[in-house]
């Protein structure tokens, strides 16, 4: 596999502290979210745009900081919409790292690639 970060559109991932890696089928994001399960995250796809917000529980205390002790994750990732499948994004969290497959549309299935005949 390849670096995703050049060509792809993908290149905020990495300053999202993410890794981006990808094939001739898929980019393959890995996001470290550390402290949150999978009922912490929230990952959803809008035009073009893969958006992926992360926030823990608070701690059961009542002090002063106890915001300060909540985890955060909030972050937009700029994607060609148009070279994805947006509708079969797929992600699984586990161990306190999110990992997201953006399934590549394959040339010929692209809607903005015409295929010019020579006569």
């Amino acid at each position: 596999m390849e670096d995703a970060v050049a060509g792809s559109g993908l290149s905020a991932a990495r300053r999202a502290g993410s890794v981006a890696k990808e094939d001739d089928d898929a980019v393959y994001l890995k996001v470290p979210m550390p402290g949150l399960g999978k009922e912490h995250v929230k990952v959803w796809a809008e035009q073009n745009s893969l958006v992926i917000k992360g926030e823990g529980e608070k701690d059961a205390w009542d002090g002063e900081y106890a915001d300060a002790t909540v985890t955060r994750y909030s972050h937009r990732i700029e994607v060609a919409a148009d070279a994805y499948k947006m509708d079969k994004i797929k992600a699984e969290m586990k161990n306190g790292v999110l990992r997201v497959t953006l399934p590549k549309l394959k040339k010929e299935e692209r809607k903005d690639v015409f295929q010019v005949t020579i006569e």
